[in-house]
């Protein structure tokens, strides 16, 4: 079976079933083989997942599952959780980190790095708090390189997207443009025409971005500011996940 995760013809179980276990383990921050302890021992959870006892997968089986999927599967869970919640087209872009050096710190000293945090780049519905989308770096890329890539994958959807100084870019702000979305963004520098600009956008909605820190921080709250992974890739799904 461990070959066949997510190949119902094969043998294996339905993608689903795949994500719901994968949600279940990292709400309640289980290791893989508690994971599939609590399977075996919970008729309850094999209920809502249609599994007889047979059927519960090994633990090497989650595991492997988990880089099965590639990102766009699990871009496509999270576009699809935020699709239950109402869309303004209105968002906020901002940035978080995520602590990475948490999870196994021999393995950061056996692996010789020394990148102990994540940056996370996401979008928020201003209205709802759901997050439409994310981008990952373990690079701490410029929030001007991070920023414009999500907007580009959600433009079609998008009214404004609202921004702190630290997106700032003329380059970005005109591909906003050009894909019909207004930038509220703020401009750096203190300038008679650079605070007029700011004091608009500020008038046109960009006080909302707060939002984009309440969505951060009621995650960081409930699921906590690290990742248990130990290979970036798949820090970049438990991300998604949370």
């Amino acid at each position: 079976m461990g070959t066949n995760a997510g190949k119902p013809a094969e043998g294996g179980l339905a993608r689903w079933k795949h994500l719901v276990i994968h949600g279940y383990r990292l709400e309640d921050d289980h290791s893989y083989r508690e994971t599939e302890n609590r399977l075996r021992c919970f008729g309850e959870l094999r209920e809502i997942l249609e599994l007889d006892l047979n059927d519960v997968p090994d633990y090497s089986t989650i595991y492997k599952s988990f880089d099965r999927f590639n990102m766009t599967i699990w871009r496509a869970l999270l576009r699809i959780s935020a699709e239950q919640l109402p869309q303004s087209g209105h968002v906020a872009l901002d940035s978080t980190f995520f602590e990475r050096g948490h999870a196994s710190s021999y393995y950061l000293q056996r692996a010789d790095r020394d990148v102990q945090t994540l940056k996370v780049t996401t979008l928020t519905d201003t209205e709802s708090l759901a997050v439409l989308d994310l981008q990952c770096s373990v690079e701490w890329k410029h929030d001007t390189k991070l920023g414009p890539q999500v907007v580009r994958r959600n433009a079609d959807d998008l009214l404004s997207v609202a921004a702190d100084k630290g997106f700032h870019d003329w380059m970005s702000k005109f591909e906003f443009y050009t894909l019909d979305v207004d930038p509220l963004v703020l401009e750096r520098g203190s300038s008679l025409e650079t605070v007029g600009h700011n004091a608009l956008i500020r008038d046109a909605g960009y006080s909302q971005r707060w939002m984009s820190e309440t969505s951060y921080s009621t995650t960081k709250r409930s699921l906590g500011s690290a990742v248990r992974a130990q290979f970036w890739y798949r820090e970049f799904r438990e991300i998604v996940l949370m």
